[in-house]
């Protein structure tokens, strides 16, 4: 138990480390949303105008409505970034000597799944906090009622992001499948526009914007920030969270993923 804890502590402390050493990185995770938050939903806010909708209690502006999807987008990129990370320290870094230690490889996985959640919500809070000093505001309550919100879908996030790490071989082929799994789960989602509008365009689209694992994931952030609970939200993105880790430490076992690539390639 005391190995495991000192994994747990270790691998946080380093990511949080790379954290702070990367600015760049932070500095990328607050540019993107804002850039959405500030720049597109001035454009969008005729077009896209939001009505009286659960969990808001009267017309709000597009900017507030988009604000949980932008607290998602940062999440999803942290996941897809956190792996990206891990596939180069399973090739060359610390994750290679990690691996072939005594400890439970599934928990080697869910220590570096809690550390990437750990970044993502530092990145969100930074994120809201400017935010509001753009004048855009939530319940004062609300950000801390959102903070299990925030783990649930940053671990849910973050386990997508393990399941892809775990089946691409080479780093050159990750940017690739990222976008191909990033920018469909964020735009065929809640975080945008909302499902009701969407039905209204095309029922195909609102079906599959309905069983989106990021779309609940946006949903409950939104209800927390409101003081709200929604149930269905939280049961859809624990549900894809664990599919999504299970499927990710079935591909790092060595008898099925990383050792039977190495046995392969050598």
């Amino acid at each position: 138990m005391s190995a495991a804890l000192i994994a747990l502590r270790g691998i946080i402390a380093r990511e949080i480390l790379r954290f702070v050493h990367q600015r760049s990185r932070f500095l990328g995770a607050l540019v993107r949303p804002l850039i959405w938050l500030l720049v597109f939903a001035a454009g969008f806010r005729a077009a896209l105008g939001v009505s009286i909708m659960p969990p808001y209690e009267t017309y709000i502006t597009y900017e507030l409505y988009i604000l949980p999807g932008l607290v998602g987008m940062i999440q999803l990129f942290n996941g897809m970034q956190s792996s990206l990370s891990m596939v180069y320290d399973r090739e060359m870094g610390s994750m290679r000597v990690l691996l072939t230690s005594p400890l439970p490889r599934w928990w080697l996985l869910v220590c570096k799944l809690l550390a990437g959640t750990v970044v993502s919500i530092l990145q969100v809070y930074a994120f809201l906090l400017i935010a509001r000093l753009f004048g855009i505001e939530t319940p004062g309550w609300g950000l801390l009622a959102v903070l299990p919100a925030l783990v649930a879908s940053g671990m849910m996030l973050g386990a997508l992001g393990l399941l892809l790490s775990s089946a691409i071989k080479q780093l050159e082929n990750f940017a690739g499948v990222m976008n191909f799994v990033v920018f469909p789960l964020f735009f065929c989602s809640s975080a945008l526009y909302p499902l009701w509008k969407m039905r209204e365009s095309s029922v195909i689209l609102y079906q599959i914007c309905a069983v989106n694992p990021f779309t609940h994931a946006v949903e409950l952030i939104r209800f927390a920030l409101y003081l709200e609970f929604n149930a269905a939200a939280l049961g859809w993105t624990l549900l894809a969270g664990a599919v999504f880790l299970g499927l990710a430490v079935l591909g790092y076992d060595p008898a099925r993923g990383l050792m039977k690539r190495k046995a392969a390639e050598a």
